[in-house]
């Protein structure tokens, strides 16, 4: 923003420069399902005039004039088809706007495209029979994650500023995880959505970006009451401008109780949780009684009341047509559920969000890792679940650290590089007492300048390396 003012670069120069990067990056990657290019240029060539009047009269200009916005799908935009990645909801259009899309627009963002999801964003890898398969740039081979991964991928690609995302059991920050970019996953109520799913306390929208600030400042934008969203609240500025961590309390977790965690990720969070005691923040052990079986059981309870009915009636006759996993998804809800009732699911949550508030009572943030492995495979279905270490799960989903900060949904949770291994980003989450954002993006902006990575790109080869 700072370079558009003073006119030293302007919107549609960045918004071309970016388009040129999907051209090489996209034969390979494919993060985008829709591109708006020539819509965005015109919006870009309206921020520029904004920001040339602004610069003589000195007027303010909104908070995200003239930058960038890769939107998930599943974000609404009126007119435009929407499909959750679904091939029989082709043709299907959106009769308004995402209340997310809304709040861009209105603050000046510039909607240059949108990017992929699995089907129904039930999966955490990025391919579908719809889209087909999105590619980690750093690694092609591997996935993004998901159900994320494309705005992640567009990210560490470079062709665009902002991307919005959604997580339901770690959508946001698996994918900001495996492609070295910042995902943002609010309290629960913070970012409006669209109903019904909205009512889901799992849930949320926010914001994927480089840099946390930039996180921020999406955030900042995306917050706040919704007429449409009851669950939404009022609040503080998410944000923190200190990224001084003196005196902080930061609590580490390498397995959150028996998860098993690959030693070079493990690695990574140690020494991220040694850099920051170096800059000043008091950091001590934490002990979890979670297991990994716990957390699925939790969730996949949840989701048989919630998520799955939803996708069994939104899908309708087409359940034969949808990805492997999609219906796998469906089909572990369904058992999770049977045999207990909702307030049995409730009674899920209550274990696992009482642990985590005694584990944090003595400290104000908890540095764990993102996922438990370096990455999953570009096109892997997982269906017979994912070994870790030399220890079988029988999901995949629990070879990531996420899922159970949407249980304990309230607590605000930042997701930031920590680091490389094997040629792979490293991801590290910040975990905040509910409600209180501030503490996990100033513990991110505290990392960011001790291990800065806003810088790095990855080298993306032209074409996909051989199995």
């Amino acid at each position: 923003m700072r370079l558009f003012r003073a006119g030293e670069v302007s919107p549609l120069e960045v918004l071309d420069a970016q388009i040129a990067v999907a051209q090489h990056t996209e034969p390979v990657v494919s993060s985008l399902c829709e591109t708006m290019f020539e819509d965005a240029r015109v919006t870009a060539k309206a921020a520029q005039e904004q920001f040339a009047s602004a610069c003589r009269t000195g007027a303010d200009v909104p908070a995200l004039l003239g930058l960038t916005v890769a939107t998930k799908e599943k974000h609404a935009i009126a007119g435009r088809e929407l499909t959750n990645g679904l091939t029989s909801h082709v043709g299907r259009r959106a009769q308004a706007d995402h209340p997310v899309v809304e709040r861009i627009v209105a603050a000046g963002g510039v909607l240059h495209a949108r990017t992929t999801s699995p089907e129904f964003s039930c999966a955490t890898v990025t391919h579908s029979p719809l889209w087909g398969v999105t590619r980690n740039p750093w690694v092609p081979s591997a996935s993004p994650g998901g159900s994320s991964g494309g705005a992640g991928a567009a990210l560490a690609s470079g062709i665009t500023t902002l991307a919005t995302a959604s997580d339901i059991a770690g959508s946001t920050r698996i994918p900001a995880g495996f492609t070295g970019t910042v995902g943002y996953k609010a309290p629960y109520g913070r970012i409006p959505g669209a109903p019904p799913l909205s009512a889901d306390w799992y849930r949320g929208d926010g914001p994927m970006a480089r840099t946390v600030a930039d996180a921020a400042l999406l955030a900042r934008v995306l917050s706040g009451v919704h007429p449409i969203d009851h669950a939404t609240v009022t609040g503080s500025d998410p944000s923190s401008d200190a990224a001084d961590v003196r005196g902080m309390r930061i609590g580490v977790s390498v397995r959150l109780g028996d998860y098993p965690v690959d030693p070079a990720v493990a690695d990574v969070v140690l020494g991220v949780a040694k850099d920051l005691e170096s800059a000043g923040a008091h950091v001590v052990p934490v002990e979890l009684p979670w297991t990994t079986e716990l957390v699925r059981e939790t969730i996949f309870a949840h989701f048989g009341f919630v998520l799955a009915p939803a996708m069994i009636a939104a899908i309708g006759d087409g359940m034969d047509e949808t990805a492997a996993y999609t219906r796998r998804f469906v089909a572990d809800a369904a058992a999770a559920a049977e045999g207990r009732t909702l307030v049995d699911s409730l009674a899920l949550d209550a274990r696992v969000q009482h642990d985590l508030a005694v584990a944090m009572e003595p400290i104000d943030v908890l540095l764990c890792p993102t996922s438990a492995v370096l990455a999953l495979d570009a096109d892997g279905d997982y269906l017979d679940g994912i070994d870790v270490c030399g220890t079988h799960l029988t999901h995949y989903w629990e070879a990531h650290m996420t899922s159970p900060f949407n249980v304990a949904n309230r607590c605000p949770v930042l997701a930031v590089p920590g680091g490389m291994a094997g040629g792979m980003p490293v991801g590290v989450q910040f975990v905040g007492h509910p409600y209180a954002e501030a503490s996990v993006f100033r513990a991110g902006a505290a990392l960011e300048a001790v291990r800065p990575w806003a810088d790095g790109r990855p080298e993306l080869q032209g074409s996909v390396p051989a199995a």
